[in-house]
């Protein structure tokens, strides 16, 4: 599927993961890309997992990348809400994640720290 077509429902890339990605995706092709998962939510296609592997994708210069539909029950809610951060912080593809690339401890502080407190709001 084109990057192109699928919205992110994270708003960063952890540079260590980036580093793992790159180096066990080797050779870097599209066939030794492992899939990446996806579903529909409010008539988008949104990435539920893969983030990293399709941030290198675009690294490696592709512009798709190999796909199959997530059959896992997720949480909904939460998936809307960090979709509704990607967009209002203007992230419609993978490639805009470029700028938003941190380390581990920026990733924690500002991504998984943010994910927790939105997480224990929806449980109360």
């Amino acid at each position: 599927m084109p990057l192109a077509e699928i919205q992110p429902s994270q708003l960063y890339i952890s540079l260590e993961k980036l580093a793992q990605v790159q180096a066990w995706w080797q050779p870097p092709r599209l066939e030794t890309l492992t899939p990446v998962p996806i579903k529909q939510l409010n008539g988008r296609i949104i990435y539920t997992d893969g983030h990293t592997r399709a941030f290198a994708a675009y690294w490696q210069g592709l512009a798709e990348i190999p796909v199959f539909w997530d059959t896992d029950e997720l949480d909904w809610e939460a998936y809307q809400i960090c979709v509704e951060w990607c967009l209002e912080a203007q992230i419609h593809t993978v490639m805009d994640l470029e700028g938003r690339l941190l380390s581990p401890s920026a990733y924690e502080r500002l991504w998984r720290d943010r994910c927790r407190a939105m997480q224990t709001t929806l449980t109360q």
